[in-house]
């Protein structure tokens, strides 16, 4: 009966106030989204922006955009993996395997570069692939697969790197110049910004269709519209403002495309569906009717195909493929930034979304400290900070929603 009542209140909710109002119940049930991630957010840049004014400066943010996409991408693989409840500790040697992989077969056999590239993606794939077997016809813990693959991968990278223990990248070349000096022309930059506004309401106003007509509640045109224009102008102002040096580079606009098409392929089809459901209740799932050893494994292959894509990025940005491509900090950023981000470590509860915003508070971090001249260490210890803050946040968040029965 409650949860009737509740229904008919969102039914007659209509315009920007009724959007705000369902907001506010969504968070008192629990459901907080990605809202504590956009409060840090500002918080860390308030912070770093009053100890160093050149934190939030054009130059600066480039940067940190691209900084950030190699091992956002990675991250976008993890909150695959956690969607359904498990776990992938291998993506850092996945990464710094496939940029071995890529230049040995770039730099050292002289293969086109887009056959190199296909060959790295097509061995994280199949390590994907492999760990979805291990998984589903043995019963291994992801934990202990993916644990093995951190430590006989890393050990693959070093042999394949052989004695040299490095390889350059030509710095001519057109994968170096995409992640280092390619850049989107204003007008197409702007021109993203009114695509994605566009693409905003239209989505939103076919999904507010689709509800309608199966009696739900659903947001307002007026509610669309609004929404449709902020974007427009947060996206046109982040445009114009990077536009004050260097723009937006190439390799950013990759990373976000990836995380359109993967909040596409898990809010709008079976597919995604699916993930949700095994992610909330596998024995429920399976009783439905769901392939649930076929979701795992594509979300294991998911989530290593990105973790080698990551790694081409990664040595594209150096201009080189070395022993310690893929190790240090690269794996636990790459999982901190989904868990950060919003994605629950129980399953069932993210978004791709979630990678993107992760990904750019861990990196606030690095950048902020970095201008302030502070040691790694310290870095290591704010980065863990705000992981457990959000793991906790997370906890807190599954008790509400238990008790309004939303779990």
């Amino acid at each position: 009966m409650a949860t009737d009542r509740q229904d008919e209140r969102l039914r007659n909710r209509e315009g920007l106030r009724g959007a705000l109002a369902d907001v506010v119940e969504r968070a008192r049930g629990g459901d907080l989204g990605v809202i504590p991630v956009v409060v840090g957010l500002i918080v860390i840049w308030s912070v770093f922006q009053i100890l160093n004014p050149i934190f939030l400066s054009s130059a600066n943010l480039v940067n940190l955009t691209l900084e950030s996409a190699a091992v956002g991408v990675i991250a976008l693989g993890i909150v695959c993996v956690l969607l359904v409840g498990q776990i992938d500790l291998s993506v850092g040697s996945v990464s710094g395997l496939s940029g071995a992989v890529l230049a040995v077969l770039f730099v050292g056999q002289g293969l086109p570069v887009w056959l190199a590239i296909a060959a790295a993606v097509l061995m994280g794939a199949v390590i994907g692939w492999l760990y979805g077997q291990l998984f589903n016809r043995f019963g291994v813990p992801s934990f202990v697969i993916t644990l093995a693959g951190l430590l006989a991968f890393l050990g693959l990278q070093l042999y394949v790197l052989g004695t040299k223990g490095s390889i350059n990248l030509p710095f001519d070349s057109g994968l170096v110049n995409f992640a280092q000096l390619d850049f989107v022309p204003a007008w197409l930059s702007y021109t993203f910004a009114v695509i994605a506004a566009v693409w905003l309401f239209a989505s939103g106003y076919l999904h507010a269709q689709e509800r309608r007509r199966a009696g739900l509640s659903a947001r307002s045109v007026s509610t669309l519209a609004v929404r449709s224009v902020a974007l427009l102008a947060v996206l046109a102002f982040v445009v114009w403002y990077l536009g004050q040096t260097r723009g937006v580079g190439w390799m950013f606009v990759f990373f976000v495309a990836l995380v359109l098409i993967m909040h596409y392929l898990l809010s709008r089809t079976k597919w995604g569906r699916a993930v949700y459901a095994v992610g909330g209740n596998v024995e429920a799932a399976r009783r439905a009717g769901i392939n649930v050893r076929a979701i795992y494994t594509s979300v294991f292959v998911l989530c290593s195909t990105f973790a080698a894509v990551g790694g081409i990025l990664a040595a594209a940005r150096l201009a080189a493929a070395n022993q310690s491509s893929g190790s240090g900090d690269v794996n636990l950023n790459a999982i901190a930034a989904a868990v950060i981000g919003g994605t629950s470590l129980f399953g069932g509860r993210g978004t791709a979304f979630g990678a993107l915003l992760g990904i750019i508070v861990i990196q606030s971090i690095s950048s902020g400290l970095t201008l302030l001249n502070l040691d790694s260490s310290i870095r290591f210890v704010v980065t863990g900070a705000v992981l457990l803050l959000a793991v906790i946040v997370d906890s807190v968040s599954r008790r509400s929603r238990t008790s309004h029965g939303r779990a």
